[in-house]
């Protein structure tokens, strides 16, 4: 009898294992299939950008491979279009728009996190209620208030519709509410006023989600695209940047024809500062996010 029971055992513990076996390769399956479907878009602008414009033309169906390596489409892309002026450009709106945008936010949750006024939380909700409505709607007011105010063509368009974020408030506030009473109520008996509370405690605390904002901020700056051509009108000074500097550059205006391979070594130039930024800070940011969503 005791046998019967531990053969049975031994064979339950069997099923176990192959059943966590087809489960784990399951799994591994899915996600070695998810990762090719992601890869494969890098893939192919890499093995664009090496062809010439004649192989890319006349092949049909595209090759996997190109027949001819021309790395000189990254120099050429370089140095096409006035690459300098639209990256100086993204670097000013990304520097300005980061460092002040932080400042709101870092007040901005202060004050819904640790000061008590009234209607603190009705207003709190308002603003979360935002974030269901379309950007779109927003960019369509923010685009007829910057024409009446006349500021096409320049740096206050590309800057200050965009200063206040909802999500980073929301994430920043949460993140401050996780700091214990018990240092504002101690930092308050030694006759430590709000402000200094603020920058000596709670930012200091807060860092990893004060510098994920700042990396993600950064990056929506670097990937504007749609605002930035909004706001620009001919006959003024062209405040483009490097995303906008993809899409006007690379064809030739006599044939109306578009370089592609010089473009896709452009996307590939613009797009490797993020995937850098993104493979040192990913744990960093998503740290930040998690810890921010525990509690508020």
């Amino acid at each position: 009898m005791e046998n019967t029971v531990t053969l049975n055992a031994e064979q339950a513990l069997k099923k176990q294992k192959v059943t966590k076996v087809i489960i784990k390769i399951f799994v591994y399956a899915f996600l070695i299939v998810v990762a090719i479907t992601t890869l494969f878009p890098f893939y192919w602008m890499i093995n664009t950008s090496l062809k010439s414009q004649s192989d890319y033309i006349n092949q049909n169906p595209q090759t996997w491979f190109p027949t001819e390596i021309h790395f000189e489409n990254y120099y050429n892309a370089l140095n096409n279009a006035n690459f300098s002026d639209y990256l100086i450009n993204t670097i000013i709106v990304g520097i300005t728009s980061t460092a002040l945008g932080i400042i709101v936010t870092i007040f901005a949750a202060f004050a819904f996190a640790r000061l008590h006024f009234k209607g603190r939380d009705t207003l709190f909700a308002l603003l979360l209620a935002t974030m269901m409505l379309p950007g779109e709607l927003f960019q369509i007011t923010n685009l007829v208030t910057t024409m009446r105010l006349g500021w096409q063509n320049s740096f206050i368009a590309l800057i200050l519709p965009f200063l206040v974020s909802v999500f980073y408030i929301y994430l920043l506030r949460n993140n401050f509410k996780q700091i214990p009473n018990e240092l504002y109520y101690a930092a308050k008996v030694d006759g430590t006023s709000d402000m200094k509370y603020l920058w000596k405690v709670m930012v200091p605390l807060s860092m990893p989600t004060i510098t994920s904002i700042t990396i993600l901020k950064l990056m929506a700056a670097w990937n504007s695209y749609i605002w930035p051509r909004l706001v620009n009108v001919s006959g003024g000074r062209p405040m483009r940047l490097v995303a906008n500097w993809l899409m006007v550059s690379f064809t030739d205006a006599q044939t109306n024809m578009t370089h592609y391979p010089m473009r896709m070594a452009g996307v590939f130039i613009v797009s490797l500062p993020l995937f850098i930024v993104f493979v040192f800070f990913r744990k960093h940011i998503m740290r930040s996010v998690s810890r921010s969503g525990t509690k508020g």
